[in-house]
């Protein structure tokens, strides 16, 4: 009885999530839509935003310091919302911690490896991502015959954040940045960049109806339920009314990463908590 106790408590743990800053909630979102019982502790690294121009040692640092942080507050898994940090830091930090971790980047990868046709696939991201060829090497491992071109798009994170989502700027830079992957006769384009899913309708009418579309934010959703119910880790329960289902905590900026994030959810948010991630 005290076993069953134990993992019934376990199960009501929350899910750690977190991002170099707000691109992360994409993911955050996606997992509220999906898993509705399960709670969620978000960290955006907003002092410390972005990551895509940051080496591999630096990222590493910043996220063991957030995972250490993250299972300070009893999380019973983790999800790394951010490519350049799944592409960088999960595979040494997966080694590390005695807790089911997954990354972004893996789950974009399979799919667009069964989305494709033609065996060509785009990948846009920050110059990290791309730089690091992590979504290539997922790619040619479950099928070494696919061409994978990557395109970085450094614009496109600011203007997320600045929330010019449909505006004219932002069509004439996606243009500009998508053109040369339209000339390589794509079929499928991951959005390797979790704030890229908020311009995912510019992105579609630039590349036409032909281009596949993948978003990871969705794709990681759905690959944590399957973990979770594997490790016999999944929320059967309904959060009760007084239950603090959503909590978030940010290193910098609480009040414009609160209306960021009021702007994309579904579930309003009342506060950040500012810490000082150095401490962990």
């Amino acid at each position: 009885m005290a076993a069953i106790k134990e993992t019934r408590a376990l199960n009501e743990l929350p899910v750690g999530v977190f991002d170099s800053g707000v691109g992360g909630l994409t993911v955050a979102r996606e997992i509220m839509r999906q898993i509705p019982n399960e709670k969620i502790i978000y960290f955006g690294d907003t002092a410390r935003v972005p990551y895509g121009s940051k080496s591999k040692e630096t990222i590493t640092k910043y996220s063991r310091q957030i995972v250490h942080f993250l299972q300070e507050q009893q999380v019973k898994a983790i999800v790394i919302a951010c490519n350049t940090a799944s592409a960088y830091a999960l595979d040494e930090i997966e080694k590390e911690i005695d807790m089911p971790i997954i990354g972004v980047v893996k789950p974009g990868a399979k799919v667009a490896a069964e989305a494709t046709a033609n065996g060509r696939i785009g990948v846009i991201g920050t110059e990290g991502t791309v730089g690091s060829r992590i979504y290539s090497t997922y790619i040619n491992k479950i099928n070494p015959d696919i061409k994978v071109i990557g395109k970085a798009c450094p614009l496109f994170v600011p203007l997320v954040e600045e929330g010019l989502w449909q505006d004219p700027v932002t069509d004439e830079i996606a243009t500009r940045y998508l053109s040369e992957l339209i000339d390589c006769d794509i079929d499928t384009l991951i959005l390797g960049c979790t704030h890229y899913p908020l311009i995912r309708s510019t992105v579609g009418k630039i590349m036409g109806g032909k281009v596949t579309l993948v978003n990871p934010a969705y794709e990681t959703a759905r690959e944590l339920k399957e973990l979770l119910e594997r490790e016999k880790l999944l929320n059967e329960k309904a959060p009760g009314l007084g239950d603090n289902r959503y909590r978030f905590y940010v290193s910098d900026m609480a009040d414009k990463f609160k209306t960021f994030a009021n702007s994309i959810l579904e579930y309003g948010i009342l506060s950040a908590k500012t810490i000082n991630i150095e401490n962990y």
